[in-house]
């Protein structure tokens, strides 16, 4: 079999971490395998390991990847398009911390996907800071933290409650607390 270029190397290994960074949120770190992702990247899983050491190289990869397409505009944009109807029915291109957030907290202490999200949490957490009005650094924190919070949590559960009412419910007070 002939040999790909670099340049093409590249932009496969590119395709595999977004096709899998989707995915991931999609149907969770456990729920899709290599194979799939390859074959969803249009590659044959042979390709695999020679680009990744392992699943967990390519997730922790992937996660960054779906971090970069966060709203990085001002706190009541990100606010306003994290709490959005498109983003709880679209997880696959949504906030990988919601995503994923219950499959990361089953990986061991001390892995390397578990870390990467102990990365994005604190950098969530600290655009957040960063976009709220300047008061004490410690207040910003705090409150930074726990406007996380809310909008992770309300993203997971209107995901997962068979009710549509309640899911808008859950946005709407998430939108209300992280507002006052």
């Amino acid at each position: 079999m002939p040999r790909v270029s670099q340049e093409q190397a590249k932009l496969n290994r590119q395709r595999v971490v977004e096709v899998a960074a989707t995915l991931f949120r999609e149907r969770g770190l456990h729920g899709v395998g290599v194979a799939d992702i390859m074959a969803a990247a249009g590659l044959t899983h042979g390709g695999f390991y020679g680009q990744f050491a392992n699943k967990d190289a390519l997730a922790v990869e992937a996660f960054d990847a779906a971090l970069a397409e966060e709203n990085r505009g001002t706190l009541d944009a990100l606010i306003a398009n994290y709490l959005s109807l498109g983003h709880v029915q679209s997880p696959g291109r949504g906030c990988p911390l919601a995503a994923l957030a219950n499959d990361v907290a089953r990986e061991p202490p001390g892995s390397s996907v578990r870390a990467r999200f102990t990365h994005g949490v604190r950098g969530l957490a600290g655009l957040l800071a960063e976009l709220m009005p300047k008061v004490a650094k410690e207040r910003r924190k705090q409150r930074a933290l726990a406007n996380l919070s809310t909008l992770v949590g309300a993203v997971v559960l209107a995901r997962a409650v068979d009710d549509e009412a309640l899911a808008n419910d859950l946005i709407e007070a998430a939108r209300a607390a992280v507002a006052g």
